[in-house]
């Protein structure tokens, strides 16, 4: 009886401590090399297909990258450029062609260029599951950040269901 009252007693501590520790502990989504990676070659079909010669990033959720391509005939600034827009677009958590427009009409924003490794230029688009952010993907290169951004849009919208089935 003693030994059922104590496996009892240890067994209920154990279960009070759990939501406890539980509490602790996160449980983040986050970006696969697989899909960064087709995230990217989409994004390369995007902007293949109206000629613009370009570099791609994806950051994962912690900002570290986890693919580039560069097109043929894309400039050496490309590379950086994307990978600026993509840190910006992920840190945000907004599209980088907004973040610009606000650091340019709001005095309190202007400083956003300040930070090491932002890039005020469209471009940048932030990759989200529900509301959480799990990544970003940054584009450089075409004549035009609108032009960025809108072939990374893009690329999302290619792989939407993939995103979804997370």
């Amino acid at each position: 009886m003693k030994k059922s009252i104590l496996l009892a007693a240890v067994l209920f501590s154990g279960a009070a401590a759990m939501p406890v520790f539980a509490s602790n502990v996160l449980t983040e989504k986050n970006l696969s090399l697989e899909f960064a990676d087709k995230l990217a070659q989409s994004a390369l079909q995007a902007c293949g297909a109206k000629n613009y010669n370009v570099a791609v990033t994806v950051v994962d959720r912690a900002g570290v990258v986890k693919v580039v391509k560069r097109m043929d005939n894309a400039g050496p600034h490309t590379l950086e450029a994307s990978r600026m827009k993509a840190y910006t677009a992920l840190t945000t958590k907004s599209v980088t062609g907004d973040v610009m427009k606000s650091a340019q009409e709001n005095a309190g924003a202007q400083n956003l260029r300040d930070i090491p490794g932002f890039l005020l230029l469209g471009g940048g688009v932030p990759v989200k599951v529900a509301n959480q952010t799990i990544g970003a993907i940054g584009i450089g290169g075409a004549p035009g950040g609108h032009l960025d951004q809108q072939c990374a849009v893009e690329a999302l919208e290619a792989n939407k269901t993939l995103l979804n089935a997370s």
